[in-house]
């Protein structure tokens, strides 16, 4: 062994990723020549980003290409990029180690979801892997392009848990793959079957990529372009299929299912630019597990050369489910050239890119209501955080969003807000709401039951953003929104005077309650909103409802407490025993139970649930 030949052993991570992917990917495992030159193409857009700058790394080949050829006497097929090529150090930091922080996230799908395999390989920056899903031994022959020939460097594994580096002479810059493939690995040293998997993967990669012509059942020495090669969103729309569009939605967004919808749309004037946008059927494995943090999918180019992903730049945090490209015709980039400056330009297209994917929903929505209820399922509650974020299109997002009601079917979130506004009877000026962390929770609450014995209409949310959301939107289309569970319900005369001569007639038994629930709550009052249960919790209007307070304690924030005010119903048999009983310890039993059977509905954790069985049981006992 040399000085420049040494053995390392993989990253635990990359041993369990290898170990994955060659024992697990069992379907689709084709991937892995999609994977390959996906990486070939980012090698030369690299190159050509670098290029701008630096001319002269692109002398004396300035054609930029991928070439797939194969060889059935040693079993191998080689995938070699001209492109940027790799030092010594990036080929240890590129593929002995996995610095992407969403590689847990991978191994844990992977090993408990093994029917999602392929779509998770290439999304956390893992597609090379695929390799030893067909090979049992890979070799890299790899020069950067600012390097001398000298500098090449060889690494090669078997995939078991170690890798070997050697420096060698490399004439040419870029990178080749080669790989050995198994032994009931054939079909894969069949020419068209790889141009086949060219042709369904990488049709739109744009840089050719070419394949020896055959002769006589061997590769020989002419090359032909076996892809279009070229960039889909520069064609005229008249003349891409909505096959092309599919085909690239693919290969863009490491998916093998459709994308729902698109909009391909070019701006011209002062500034120019071209956007092709797309919206997934599924959430993509990067929005599913945490992406607000790890956003990729949109893809900046400048004059058809990639910058960079730049999702973060191009579309806020709540679209970031859109796959898609923006290529302009000038964008200022800072002295690194890899940041995007901040400028009215770049806040033009953000806009445009908005603009575009909001106009997409919303034509779902009028045109084609299932493919709407597809993408509502998916990505409804990734868009309300829209209403808290984009303050502009707020009254847009907001006409988007779909609910369940007490006046819908069921459980499905169907009634948008403009449906609830169109069956508001003359002289109500808001819109009714509940939350709840389940959809059984919301349309059993207690306090719906004045509403419903009006014939009032309720909105039932019970997702977790809802509550949430719900703080920045507080009005839609002239008409409040407010929750039947906060504040003062408006009565009109009649009520109030009903409402009135309850209080009084139940001083006695509220004072009672008051004294035997002590520091428990703030309040205790006679309530307008029940009419079937004993009791239920009201909130100010600014209060937190107490099933949302429960889930940001248990996810660690501090949350200040708060006694809760209780209402109760006079008229009920529960009310009229606590009033009757002059036991004190039964009493103060019953009272209890009354506030918490009230927490419980609303969601609130029981202080002390042991305690609150010991009650339960006494008092059934009697």
């Amino acid at each position: 062994m040399t000085a420049t030949t040494e053995t390392r052993k993989f990253e635990a991570e990359v041993a369990q990723v290898l170990h994955l992917v060659t024992h697990s990917l069992y379907s689709h495992k084709e991937i892995f020549l999609r994977e390959l030159i996906s990486n070939a193409s980012d090698a030369c857009d690299k190159l050509r980003f670098e290029s701008i700058a630096k001319p002269e790394l692109l002398s004396g080949d300035a054609e930029l290409h991928i070439d797939v050829s194969w060889d059935p006497e040693a079993r191998t097929i080689t995938v070699r990029d001209n492109g940027v090529g790799m030092s010594r150090d990036e080929i240890v930091a590129n593929i002995g180690t996995i610095a992407s922080s969403g590689t847990k996230r991978f191994l844990e799908a992977m090993s408990s979801e093994q029917k999602t395999d392929a779509r998770l390989i290439g999304q956390f920056g893992v597609g090379f892997y695929s390799a030893f899903v067909v090979a049992d031994r890979v070799t890299v022959l790899s020069r950067r392009a600012d390097q001398p020939a000298a500098e090449g460097v060889k690494w090669e594994s078997d995939g078991k848990g170690e890798y070997s580096l050697e420096q060698v002479e490399l004439a040419e810059r870029g990178t080749s793959v080669i790989l050995h493939l198994k032994a009931d690995e054939d079909e894969f040293l069949k020419p068209w079957t790889l141009k086949s998997l060219i042709t369904r993967y990488s049709d739109h990669v744009a840089f050719p990529i070419r394949m020896p012509k055959e002769v006589e059942g061997k590769p020989g020495d002419e090359w032909e372009t076996s892809n279009a090669a070229s960039a889909l969103w520069t064609k005229p729309k008249s003349d891409i299929s909505d096959e092309d569009y599919q085909s690239f939605y693919k290969a863009l967004g490491h998916d093998f299912n459709d994308a729902l919808a698109w909009t391909h749309n070019r701006v011209e004037g002062s500034q120019s630019f071209t956007t092709l946008l797309y919206l997934p059927a599924q959430p993509p494995f990067d929005l599913m597990m945490g992406g607000r943090d790890e956003r990729k999918g949109l893809k900046l180019y400048i004059k058809r050369v990639f910058i960079m992903d730049a999702a973060e730049e191009l579309l806020p945090n709540y679209l970031r489910f859109v796959r898609g490209v923006v290529d302009a015709d000038d964008l200022p980039l800072n002295v690194s050239r890899e940041i995007l400056q901040q400028n009215r330009q770049l806040d033009r297209i953000k806009a445009a890119c908005v603009k575009r994917v909001l106009d997409l929903i919303e034509k779902l929505a009028k045109d084609e209501p299932e493919k709407f209820a597809t993408f509502y399922k998916a990505f409804g509650n990734t868009l309300k955080e829209g209403i808290a974020e984009d303050h502009a299109n707020r009254e847009r997002i907001a006409k988007l969003l779909r609910f369940a009601s007490t006046k819908g079917e069921g459980s499905a979130q169907t009634v948008a807000l403009d449906d609830y506004i169109g069956r508001m009877p003359v002289g109500q000026d808001t819109i009714w709401y509940i939350t709840a962390d389940s959809h059984a929770a919301a349309i059993g609450s207690p306090q719906l039951e004045a509403f419903k014995a009006k014939g009032v209409e309720v909105l039932l949310m019970s997702d977790r953003i809802d509550e949430w959301m719900l703080g920045s939107l507080n009005e839609y289309s002239g008409k409040k929104l407010k929750n039947v569970a906060k504040g003062e319900l408006p009565l009109d005369e009649a009520d109030k005077k009903q409402q009135e001569e309850a209080s009084k007639a139940a001083e006695p038994l509220l004072k009672k309650l008051k004294d035997l629930l002590g520091d428990r709550v703030s309040d205790v009052r006679v309530s307008p909103r029940l009419t079937d249960s004993p009791s239920c919790l009201a909130l100010s209007d600014y209060e937190m409802a107490p099933h949302l307070a429960r889930l940001l304690r248990e996810a660690g924030h501090d949350m200040p407490e708060s006694k809760p005010t209780l209402e109760i119903n006079p008229q009920h048999a529960l009310l009229k025993r606590v009033e009757g009983e002059g036991d004190a310890d039964k009493a103060k039993d019953l009272a209890t139970l009354l506030l918490e059977q009230a927490e419980i509905a609303a969601g609130a954790p029981l202080p002390d649930p042991s305690a609150f069985v010991q009650r339960m049981n006494r008092v059934l006992l009697g």
